[in-house]
């Protein structure tokens, strides 16, 4: 069967898209490894019109009953590969291959690693990517978070109201993030902020047990024993599966877009922060989407 479109990402980017595709009776689908994607790992959301207050979880989980609300077809599936063959998109997952004739990514980002001794290992066992799954389990525990960002200052915050003392890893000087999350963090007695310094090495026996960074002011190697560490150093795009052929992709592996969100390739947009919009939000997601899924509308109208 060759579908109308085909959305790739299950998240606030895919999810407004295919409300709309819906609304407008496209006969389309949408792939995604799961539902929520970065969305489901984010704290407390405080900016997103129409709630005060939610956490990215509940978000995630509201954003997937209004997919369910217009019966939207959904698998969830990896998916490995695309190709475009005589004007039809050819998608492949670990599971199946699909068709259409337009397409949209909106696959997101994940979490960049540090690539460093220990990382790989101590994954799930002491070591994580997300402080809102897995903080909560190291309760009057002692916890070092890596990252000068708002995602690391938002582990920050919470670690203070759950553990017994948090360290705070900063490769730059100062941080990066919001004023009003730092100086809530300043305000914080059982956290200490480490700046001008590189996670090296996370080591322990079954767990993790220690940490390893290097002072760059004074070129020493010092160590912190602790319980858990939780990394927060950025996101990459999730776009690997994008053939370089197709030139869509920047140096960062974005996907380059217009206003429109629209690539050099006839049929293919592109939506959320997968792609090379600056203020990756979940507000500005769901607006790309959005806008995707109206300039595919518009696209399939003109190609009938």
């Amino acid at each position: 069967m060759i579908y109308q479109s085909i959305i790739l990402g299950i998240s606030a980017a895919g999810i407004s898209a295919g409300i709309y595709l819906k609304r407008r009776g496209v006969n389309f689908i949408m792939i995604g490894r799961d539902i929520g994607g970065e969305l489901s790992l984010s704290g407390i959301v405080e900016n997103y019109p129409g709630f005060l207050k939610i956490n990215g979880l509940e978000l995630a989980k509201k954003f997937k009953q209004h997919l369910d609300y217009y019966k939207i077809s959904y698998f969830l599936e990896t998916v490995e590969g695309i190709e475009k063959i005589n004007h039809i998109f050819k998608v492949k997952t670990n599971k199946n291959y699909y068709e259409s004739k337009s397409i949209i990514i909106a696959t997101g980002t994940q979490p960049k690693k540090l690539n460093i001794p220990g990382e790989k290992k101590f994954y799930h066992k002491g070591l994580s990517y997300c402080s809102v799954c897995d903080l909560p389990l190291f309760k009057n525990r002692i916890v070092a978070i890596v990252g000068g960002g708002n995602s690391a200052l938002e582990a920050g915050l919470m670690a203070s109201d759950i553990c017994k003392m948090a360290y705070i890893i900063n490769k730059n000087p100062k941080f990066k993030g919001d004023d009003i999350l730092i100086n809530e963090l300043n305000k914080k007695n059982n956290v200490k902020i480490i700046y001008n310094s590189l996670t090296k090495e996370i080591y322990g026996d079954k767990f993790v047990k220690g940490l390893k960074y290097l002072n760059t002011e004074n070129n020493k190697l010092e160590e912190l024993n602790i319980d858990g560490v939780f990394i927060h150093i950025g996101l990459k795009p999730n776009s690997e599966f994008i053939p370089n052929s197709w030139e869509i992709k920047n140096n960062f592996g974005e996907i380059v877009i217009n206003e429109l969100g629209e690539t050099k390739i006839n049929g293919c947009f592109a939506a959320g922060d997968v792609t090379n919009i600056p203020y990756k939000q979940i507000g500005i997601a769901v607006g790309q989407g959005i806008i995707a899924a109206l300039s595919n509308i518009k696209f399939l109208n003109n190609s009938s």
